[in-house]
């Protein structure tokens, strides 16, 4: 969570992009309740400067508890202090915007020798049981890295990390035989996206360490992940649910319709109002 959030400006001038509300809830809080429901309660943040807002929403607010407690707004006070109640948190500074692999590997020093999921707030993925649950299945049965991976469309290949899968991928999980960060659709090598949930084993770190930055000087999640094939397997797993990129503006925007009209107290207004816009 440590980039400069550039896709909203001006609003992330002095705000947390993960702090941006996804209807009542700031994005970050989503990815954080899937890890709970998938039994993950020790979250590493990666942040960066004028991020002190995400901090002070995962811990206790005394003042706001006393007032809620003291009006009677039960509801409300159970709501607030369930953020800070079910998970521990620790935070540690990405200095500089230096790419994903840069960001998984500042937290080496907290996760050490042990396998560690990595989230990406800005996506938000729905479905009957949290998708990090089913990366976790696949991680125990096959003991190696695993990675969320969902069909894009060929003209938006080159906005993410693309996959080649090793035989037959009829089953939704398969050997991933390599990865290469933002290809043209022409160069592709499928259409299989890397969406923003991993299962890591810890030999990512001496990858990421081996692997060199490249444009803009970042280093690439993706380019540790390749060197980390040539050591162990990698498996990927189509996405289950239904994907949500609150990253841009445009699926913000969507995301928040989405989210609102699955909500018993908002969802018949907010069908009406739709429907009286006569688009």
């Amino acid at each position: 969570m440590a980039g400069l959030g550039i896709r909203f400006l001006p609003v992330t001038k002095a705000q947390p992009k993960e702090m941006l509300p996804l209807v009542d809830k700031p994005m970050i809080q989503y990815a954080v309740e899937e890890a709970i429901a998938a039994g993950i309660f020790e979250f590493v943040m990666v942040t960066g400067r004028d991020k002190r807002a995400i901090e002070d929403h995962f811990d206790h607010s005394f003042e706001l508890e006393e007032m809620l407690k003291a009006k009677g707004k039960t509801d409300l006070l159970a709501e607030v202090e369930k953020i800070s109640a079910k998970g521990d948190f620790i935070y540690i500074r990405q200095k500089k915007p230096l790419g994903l692999g840069h960001a998984v590997l500042c937290a080496k020093p907290i996760v050490c020798n042990e396998p560690f999921a990595v989230f990406l707030p800005d996506e938000i993925v729905q479905g009957p049981s949290p998708e990090i649950g089913h990366l976790l299945k696949i991680f125990e049965e096959k003991q190696c890295s695993v990675i969320a991976l969902m069909k894009s469309p060929r003209e938006e290949l080159s906005r993410y990390g693309i996959i080649k899968p090793k035989g037959d991928i009829a089953s939704g999980v398969f050997e991933i035989e390599d990865l290469v960060e933002k290809p043209s659709p022409q160069e592709a090598p499928s259409d299989l996206a890397i969406d923003g949930r991993y299962i890591l084993t810890p030999e990512i770190f001496a990858c990421l360490e081996q692997s060199e930055a490249g444009a803009g000087g970042e280093l690439q999640l993706t380019d540790g992940i390749r060197k980390l094939l040539q050591k162990q397997k990698v498996y990927g797993c189509v996405l289950q649910g239904n994907r949500l990129d609150a990253g841009e503006k445009l699926g913000f925007l969507q995301a928040n319709i989405t989210l609102a009209l699955e909500r018993e107290d908002l969802k018949e207004d907010l069908k009406k109002f739709l429907k009286e816009l006569k688009i």
